[in-house]
């Protein structure tokens, strides 16, 4: 009777987990496989170790000048910063010319590379005037590559048109 007993309640309560799981993809509008992949990264930046470093993703729209989004070890991207660099100390990575002459690499062939980054937050909010935008200053001491194909940056579904970020930045607008 108890084995009985507690196969329904593993089955009620598999059903409602399944339930809610479902639910939570058809508010946030993701598939089943794109929520498992959200879940996936939750677990894997969840993992991070902690320390004195920014987790940065390179974000390259043509003609603007804010580098990419940083975000604190262990915190989602959705918590992440949109930032101006400051080179006072250490030149961005990728540091290359806007239009190369021999036909090579340039500036921002790096959109989308993970990038471990030591620094700190000024303080100040700097003005890119191609943007309209105005964000917090990074003054950038230290970087290295952490991977160079992360995929998608806020939610697996999202298209990058090379023109537009992917989400408003709060605060960000002058």
């Amino acid at each position: 009777m108890r084995v009985v007993m507690s196969a329904r309640l593993v089955f009620s309560a598999s059903l409602c987990l399944i339930s809610l799981f479902l639910a939570g993809c058809e508010t946030t509008g993701l598939s089943p496989q794109q929520a498992m992949a959200v879940e996936s990264r939750r677990r894997q930046i969840a993992m991070e170790p902690q320390g004195n470093y920014y987790i940065g993703r390179r974000f390259f729209i043509d003609h603007t000048h804010f580098w990419g989004y940083l975000r604190s070890p262990g915190q989602d991207w959705n918590s992440s910063r949109l930032v101006i660099m400051n080179e006072r100390y250490q030149k961005i990575p990728n540091r290359l010319p806007e239009m190369p002459s021999d036909g090579g690499y340039a500036y921002g062939d790096d959109h989308n590379t993970e990038y471990r980054i030591w620094g700190r937050y000024t303080g100040r909010k700097v003005f890119d005037p191609n943007s309209n935008m105005v964000l917090p200053e990074f003054e950038l001491a230290r970087w290295e590559v952490h991977n160079e194909s992360p995929g998608w940056l806020f939610k697996p579904n999202e298209r990058f048109n090379g023109s537009q970020l992917l989400r408003g930045e709060p605060g960000s607008t002058p």
